[in-house]
């Protein structure tokens, strides 16, 4: 519910809080630390799975999504994604992952503090060069658990695409990631002993099911509640919430 909330009210991906809270949640249960980190890192891109057909169909009816972009990355992304879900993903030990992870949500929280955007600097390249960033965009996200808006949002702003619509468009492709990163998870964690009952792989279904439940019922308050308030001063509080994490999940991970 908080995860939900805080995407509406922030614009954030769920899986900077979903990642740390599982991964501290799956090492209570005598999960080993290295695989808690790839348990939570596949379990939220999952979640995005649902979240993000309610994100677009809200954005799609504002006009807010370039479709001839989403078409031309989907390529790239489903393979960038199936080779970071399957490949590269199983190969990383978990600790590299925290570290990659750790890092990620650092630079995002900085992000925050600082409220720098990307100047537009250029057109989109053509359809060859958005497949091309699709696949690096799916390959990384793929390997952090997260949606890519982190990627695209910068990169699509900076090619003169609108904030709103680059936003938009962002959640557009939130689904292809989500889906191409899923099918590599469950393929690379397929002959794995079950870490708990439930898991299949990599993918903890319980925790699946009840996020994406409750994200997607919260998620609409929280932009609605963005309408009203002042969420400046909020993201300040959030990213230093957002380094705590980062630096939880490195002990948790190296020390366990």
């Amino acid at each position: 519910m908080v995860v939900g909330f805080l995407a509406g009210l922030l614009g954030i991906g769920g899986g900077m809080l979903m990642v740390p809270v599982l991964t501290w949640q799956f090492t209570q249960r005598a999960v080993p630390s290295g695989l808690a980190v790839k348990m939570a890192i596949a379990t939220s891109m999952a979640t995005i799975l649902f979240t993000s057909l309610s994100s677009v169909r809200a954005h799609h009816r504002l006009g807010a999504v370039r479709w001839p972009i989403v078409h031309a990355m989907a390529p790239g992304i489903l393979i960038g994604g199936l080779a970071g879900g399957a490949g590269m993903f199983s190969l990383l030990k978990g600790q590299g992952l925290a570290l990659l992870f750790a890092t990620f949500i650092s630079y995002s929280a900085l992000q925050m503090l600082l409220d720098r955007k990307p100047r537009p600097g250029r057109d989109m390249p053509g359809a060859w060069g958005q497949t091309g960033v699709g696949a690096g965009i799916g390959f990384i996200s793929a390997l952090l658990g997260a949606g890519g808006a982190f990627l695209s949002v910068p990169f699509m702003t900076w090619c003169n695409v609108p904030p709103r619509t680059a936003v938009g468009t962002s959640a557009a492709i939130g689904f292809p990631i989500a889906l191409a990163s899923t099918l590599g998870y469950v393929a690379s964690g397929w002959l794995l002993p079950s870490a708990l009952p439930g898991a299949v792989g990599y993918l903890y279904l319980p925790a699946l099911g009840i996020v994406a439940l409750a994200s997607v019922t919260l998620a609409p308050w929280g932009a609605r509640t963005a309408q009203r308030i002042n969420v400046g001063a909020l993201k300040r509080i959030f990213a230093m919430l957002l380094f705590i994490l980062a630096a939880s999940m490195l002990h948790s991970a190296f020390t366990a």
